[in-house]
């Protein structure tokens, strides 16, 4: 036995109550970068997100009643007024994502 196949197995039994991260639904194709052209504040660029993030972005433009550029330009715009910026924005919209993904599931911030 490996230890890879060790940690599985002891997975169950140290973990009593966890759930595995890879539920049933697990979609692999979620994982696949995907860039796409967006406009932040009237500049065209580029952005490189995981599908995953792409859905949630639409998700979130959807419920702002705007497009995802319209949105990206928001928190662009938001963290150069409060924090001057960031050198990581696809990073910075990755946070932003789990972000609101926790606002909805508030007790998994306690996790």
């Amino acid at each position: 036995m490996v230890d890879g196949d060790r940690q599985t197995e002891n997975f169950g039994s140290r973990q009593e109550g966890r759930v595995d991260p890879l539920v049933s639904e697990f979609d692999i194709a979620l994982i696949q970068p995907l860039s796409r052209s967006v406009r932040l504040n009237g500049f065209a660029t580029c952005l490189r997100l995981e599908q995953v993030y792409w859905n949630i972005l639409g998700r979130m433009a959807e419920d702002c009643g705007c497009s995802i550029s319209t949105l990206l330009s928001h928190v662009d715009r938001q963290v150069h007024l409060r924090h001057g910026g960031v050198k990581n924005f696809s990073g910075l919209v990755r946070v932003v994502c789990v972000m609101n993904g926790l606002k909805e599931v508030p007790q998994a911030i306690a996790l």
